[in-house]
């Protein structure tokens, strides 16, 4: 068969998405794969293309590719288990957990505005070195040493890179875990998933390599602003470390092995909408138990709608998941207001929906310029919905 169609399974109540997909692959994409689950089952297994710009190698059943800030929903995963077990609680404050974070007048922010995006750190003040990204205590140090760029629960905007760091500390501070070992152990290897934060040099090989493609607006904002205070916060949350947007940079093993929960995680789409999957499935599948039914409520709770002065449009959140938004007509998760997940740059998307029992993911390694979510994976949530 070849390689620009589809390949995988279907139900064929689905078969509108393989057909979507199919167009994609046709007209607009590299490489790519798209998975559903529904009513605890897989229902949507499809992937194709190809894992380089200039198609010489097919994207295989097992390609990993990153899915940059998706990854913040398996993140997020971590820290909700701990609130499902007692150990963690996300009124306390974050200094609980993690004394040096009181230091900058800090000593109040309470865990559940890290989740939110509203604990005022976005970004680094002082440049660090395009090596501190992959060094976890650097990074968790000038966290704890950061004073907010606004005062906290009183506005929101996205923490792009440090939200990992901040959430990953206060993880391995209750478990003793890095949080990359903490999701391999707890969410992937119970549910069989072949998602990675912090992946394994064997696992190289596997990896799709990342191209544009001509499509989408709304990064010119972030451009723009960069360009314009090169300083300043925003410039200084997608860029400090360097590192995070130096070109080529996902391809570098630094990158690829490190623990970044807010951008690194390589995976499939059939890993990411089996997690799904298990949480639109009332929260276990297959005999393991992801979430409580109570931890699914929390975690698409909205937490944060309004201005985000990162990305300069109004953003909605729940604890470390975003929501539809509802301003961005293709930054949507569904009909259905109960639905959260994560986009991720470039394009991808995971998600998943209590209300109808989805799970749902789209990776590729063709990157656009929407600065939500994009075109594509809107065309394949559209054909999701249409097949229930």
């Amino acid at each position: 068969m070849p390689t620009s169609r589809p390949q995988g399974e279907c139900d064929p109540a689905f078969r509108r998405v393989e057909e979507v997909f199919g167009e994609l692959l046709e007209k607009r994409e590299v490489g790519a794969g798209v998975s559903v689950w529904a009513g605890g089952r897989q229902v949507v297994d499809l992937w194709g293309g190809f894992m380089d710009r200039r198609r010489t190698r097919p994207w295989e059943r097992d390609t990993l590719v990153v899915v940059y800030s998706t990854t913040k929903g398996m993140a997020a995963l971590c820290a909700h288990r701990l609130v499902d077990r007692g150990e963690l609680d996300l009124d306390a404050p974050v200094a609980r957990y993690w004394p040096e974070f009181a230091a900058a007048g800090k000593g109040s922010i309470p865990v559940r505005f890290l989740l939110s995006h509203r604990a005022g750190l976005p970004a680094l003040r002082s440049p660090l070195p395009p090596e501190a990204l992959y060094d976890w205590g650097a990074m968790a140090g000038a966290l704890a040493a950061e004073a907010p760029w606004w005062t906290p629960g009183e506005q929101h905007g996205y923490h792009a890179i440090t939200f990992g760091f901040l959430v990953g500390e206060v993880v391995r501070r209750i478990s003793g875990k890095r949080l990359g070992t903490f999701f391999r152990e707890e969410i992937a290897g119970p549910l069989g998933l072949d998602f990675h934060i912090g992946l394994a040099a064997a696992d190289d090989a596997r990896c799709a390599n990342l191209s544009n493609v001509d499509e989408g607006q709304g990064a010119e904002r972030i451009v723009a602003a960069v360009m314009k205070d090169p300083a300043g916060m925003v410039s200084r949350a997608f860029a400090n470390p360097a590192s995070s947007a130096a070109p080529g940079h996902a391809r570098a093993r630094d990158w690829r092995g490190a623990e970044i929960p807010a951008s690194n995680g390589h995976g499939t789409a059939r890993a990411l909408a089996r997690a799904y999957g298990a949480l639109g499935n009332g929260g276990a599948l297959d005999g393991y138990r992801l979430l409580s039914p109570e931890g699914i409520e929390r975690c698409g709770s909205v937490q944060s709608d309004g201005p985000d002065l990162v990305l300069g449009v109004r953003t909605r959140f729940g604890l470390g998941f975003m929501l539809s938004q509802p301003d961005d007509p293709v930054a949507r998760i569904g009909p259905n207001p109960r639905a959260f997940g994560h986009p991720g740059l470039g394009g991808s998307l995971a998600f998943c929906d209590p209300d109808a029992g989805l799970g749902f993911a789209y990776v590729m390694n063709g990157l656009d310029r929407n600065l939500l979510t994009s075109r594509r994976a809107a065309a394949l949530v559209d054909a999701v919905y249409a097949s229930i």
